[in-house]
Formats: C-alpha cells, structure tokens, sequence
C-alpha cells in the first residue's frame, strides 16, 4: 500500500476542534507500512494531553477502515507550549519572541461585524497615548489577510519600504502599522489557502522592523482558521481580547472563538463588548443589539469583563477618516470607554 493512500486516509483526520486536517496542518511526521502494519508518527505542540489522544484515536479508525491495513501503530510526539511569565518575555508557543517587542496582544472575534478591527485601532491609538508619557511605544498589525482596514481607519497608505531584506512599518499617530492592504491594491481580492497566510503571518512577524516597542496589538481576522492558528503558533502571545456585540448570535460565535485560542494556549485576558448601547441626546440609552450579552460572555469563559464600547456614529466617521475617535475626539465619551478598557489592559500587562 502506497504513502500517499495513508495520507490521503489521514486527511479525513481533523484536529480537535479545528475544521481542518492534520494534514494541512502540518502534524504527520512519518509514514511507514509494511506487511498490513502501519507505523505513523504525528508532532503536535500542546499542553493539552486529550487533544494527543483524538488525534491517536482519529488515526487508528482511518486507517483501521483501509482493508490493506491490518494493525496501526501512532506515535504521538507532544511538546508543552510554554506560558508567558509576568513580563510576558518568555515565549508561549513554538516561535520565538518578536526582537524588541515586549508584549503581543490579539484582537479576536468569532464572527464578522462586531466592529474588531474598529476596536483594535482605537485601542492601539488609546494605549500609544497613555504608554508615551513613559517613553513606550505601541504597534499595530492587521491581520486580517483577506479584508484588510486598518490602513483606512488609521489614515496611512503606500508601499512600505525595505531596509536590510526587513521591511519598515508605516506611521501615524504615533503607531507603527503593518498590513496586508500595503501590499495589495485597493480592488484586488486576495484568494489564498492555509500555506500562503501562514507564510505571510511569517513574514510579519519575523521580516519587519518593528524596533523597540511595548505592546503589539494584532487585528486577527473574524473566524477561527489559519490565520489565527499560524499566528498563535508562530509567535508567543500574551493574550487577546475577546471582542463582541451584546447579541445571542454574536456572543455564542465570540465563545468558540476564545475556545479556539485556548486550545492553542493564548490565555484569554478579557471580553470587550462593542456597540453596546445607542446613547440620545438627553443621555438615555437604547440597547439595540440587546442587553448583557458580553458580560454573560465574560461571565462563561470565567475572564474579565474590560467593558463597552457604545453605537456611536462619531466612531465610524473618525475611522473613515483615517484618525480613530480615541485621538480625533479624545474628550467623547466613546474615546473615554476605549482609554478605560486600555488602562486596565496595562495594568494586566503590569501584573
């Protein structure tokens, strides 16, 4: 029976809880047949010992379904991703720490349109100015590879230029940015499998410049596939924010999402609840999406619950014209529930 045949059986094996196979994923290390005995050797990086067990049980029953086979053997190789210390500088997945930068913070949403990547850009813009006054600075990376915004709502555009085979970040308000959307034309879509993304995170990651920097807040695309997956295995993240609308449909989709992050050992600092309220004039509140919704979500992951971020139009116009509300309109109180929610991120980091 050829290789191949075995690895096309072991393609139907999905990582546990994961939509793709180990495979793709890169975790067969050996395949080896001979007389109907099939020896596989699988490397996984996880502290979690049940997900070595599946991943055994998954390949015994693919593989025990081939006629040709008449007895598996799996050997499951398990390296324990380390957690990050007090000072976030000790590396809590199989990639090495960003040079420079002392803190990596994932934004994270299970669900398109709970408004992540207008949540990133504001608390980046939110963290730079409380970190300046010691001196620090903050960074911000998009990584949402297929829809890239950051550029627009963080008003800076172009080429980014390179310098010794590294290539420069973009400023603005004081942020280091990096993006997809430098590399791509505005109307040019992006269609790429796992590889691609997983090679442009790299990229990111270990061929820019970012220089000395705080805290890196990275804007994770919506969902949890492979560009989450690559980032949480490429570089040591301190942790993410949860970010997600009061609603049922947002809230539940936000959980799998966290669920996801902790199986790949990025501990969860907090739930952020956007578009909480629509606030009048006369400073009632009307709470369109529902009520409660990220606090229960909080609640449930037995995290913290950072705070809410209210349905401000002011937010959407600041970030439509390239300067987020947390500095064009740092006295509202939509900028001061952003700065709040940077605080307390700060004094996580801190302790």
């Amino acid at each position: 029976m050829s290789k191949e045949a075995i690895k096309n059986a072991l393609s139907t094996v999905k990582y546990p809880g994961f939509s793709r196979d180990i495979v793709s994923f890169g975790l067969v290390r050996s395949i080896d047949f001979d007389s109907g005995n099939a020896v596989i050797g699988i490397s996984v990086t996880t502290s979690d010992h049940s997900v070595a067990a599946e991943i055994r049980d998954g390949v015994e029953t693919a593989l025990k379904a081939l006629d040709e086979v008449e007895s598996v053997e799996v050997n499951v190789s398990l390296s324990p991703a380390k957690k990050p210390d007090a000072t976030g500088d000790s590396p809590s997945g199989v990639g090495a720490g960003i040079p420079g930068v002392k803190h990596v913070i994932a934004v994270a949403s299970g669900k398109g349109g709970v408004g992540k990547s207008t949540f990133s850009s504001n608390l980046a813009c939110a963290l730079a100015k409380q970190l300046s006054a010691e001196g620090k600075r903050v960074g911000l990376l998009d990584c949402d590879i297929y829809g890239p915004s950051i550029p627009l709502m963080m008003g800076v555009g172009g080429r980014p230029e390179i310098e010794d085979e590294s290539i420069i970040p973009l400023e603005n308000h004081g942020i280091k940015i990096m993006s997809m959307g430098f590399l791509i034309d505005d109307d040019t879509p992006v269609v790429w499998r796992g590889p691609m993304i997983q090679k442009t995170i790299n990229q990111f990651i270990n061929n820019v410049k970012w220089g000395e920097l705080e805290i890196i807040v990275v804007d994770l695309p919506p969902g949890t596939g492979d560009a989450q997956l690559s980032l949480a295995q490429t570089i040591p993240l301190r942790g993410a924010v949860v970010v997600t609308t009061p609603q049922l449909a947002a809230t539940q989709v936000a959980k799998r999402g966290a669920r996801m992050l902790e199986k790949t050992n990025v501990p969860i600092i907090g739930v952020a609840e956007n578009m909480s309220y629509l606030e009048g004039p006369d400073g009632s509140k009307q709470h369109i999406f529902g009520q409660g919704g990220g606090e229960k979500t909080a609640t449930d992951l037995k995290v913290e619950f950072l705070g809410q971020i209210p349905l401000d139009p002011g937010i959407r116009e600041a970030g439509d014209n390239g300067a987020p509300i947390a500095v064009a309109n740092p006295e509202s109180s939509s900028s001061e529930s952003f700065h709040a929610i940077a605080a307390k991120l700060i004094e996580r980091i801190g302790n």
